[in-house]
């Protein structure tokens, strides 16, 4: 008898277990079940969305072994799921281009960059400035870099100032190394004296920027009566391979 009493409660005791716990387990899914899931759809566009974003970027280019050009930057963005990849500078880059001995030949400010790295295209606009070793100045709005063809090119307004002058044009192509190079549609070549450095052909480089082109057509530079001028017969530029806005 005692045993069957020690069978009964515990018969009993496992039977209030079990209705414990399936009490519990319902309890349990009628909460979840109440509970509201929101599901967020985030849309990815390649063109627009960089895959990769630094600060403080620094990055060096080497020819043979030997390092030829190290380009800085505050901001650097990735876009390399874009139908062209390319990369990005929102707040300027500035480029320096270095001799065999790693002295400083060259150097290059913009106030954006692109880089088109499967076409070897280089796309810099703002206020493009370049500086060469022999003293030559290039001043302009929007500037290409064609690796691949090895030239340097722009269809904008462009103002070079070399030691006894300053020549101003419509249009400019050069080798890489802006040793030689053509202007069209001059303007004209004002000589570099005390009046001329003063007055307004100084810092009027029209400012093209990336999301508002300025029509170089318009943009007029007051002069004293040159010196000297040369026109030439209006000449087809290389065409443009890359100039869209990001």
């Amino acid at each position: 008898m005692i045993k069957n009493r020690f069978l009964c409660k515990t018969s009993e005791q496992g039977i209030t277990t079990i209705l414990v716990v399936v009490v519990m387990l319902l309890l349990f899914t009628a909460s979840c079940n109440g509970d509201k899931k929101e599901v967020v759809v985030v849309a990815f566009d390649p063109e627009t969305t960089y895959t990769l974003r630094t600060t403080d970027y620094t990055t060096q280019f080497s020819d043979s072994g030997i390092t030829r050009y190290r380009a800085t930057a505050k901001e650097f963005l990735k876009f390399d799921k874009a139908k062209e990849p390319f990369s990005y500078f929102p707040e300027g880059i500035y480029v320096e281009k270095f001799d065999t001995l790693f002295r400083t030949e060259a150097s290059l400010r913009a106030d954006t960059a692109y880089n088109y790295e499967k076409q070897g295209l280089w796309k810099w606009a703002g206020n493009v400035k370049v500086e060469s070793l022999e003293g030559k100045t290039f001043e302009t709005s929007l500037l290409f870099w064609n690796q691949k063809e090895e030239k340097i090119y722009t269809d904008k307004y462009i103002r070079i100032q070399e030691e006894d002058k300053i020549i101003t044009g419509i249009g400019f192509e050069s080798n890489q190394d802006m040793t030689q190079y053509k202007i069209f549609n001059s303007q004209g070549i004002f000589p570099v004296s005390e009046s001329a450095v003063t007055d307004s052909t100084k810092n009027t480089v029209p400012a093209d920027t990336v999301s508002v082109a300025l029509n170089p057509a318009a943009a007029t530079v007051q002069q004293k009566k040159p010196a000297q001028t040369g026109k030439r017969a209006p000449q087809e530029l290389m065409p443009v391979k890359m100039d869209k806005t990001k």
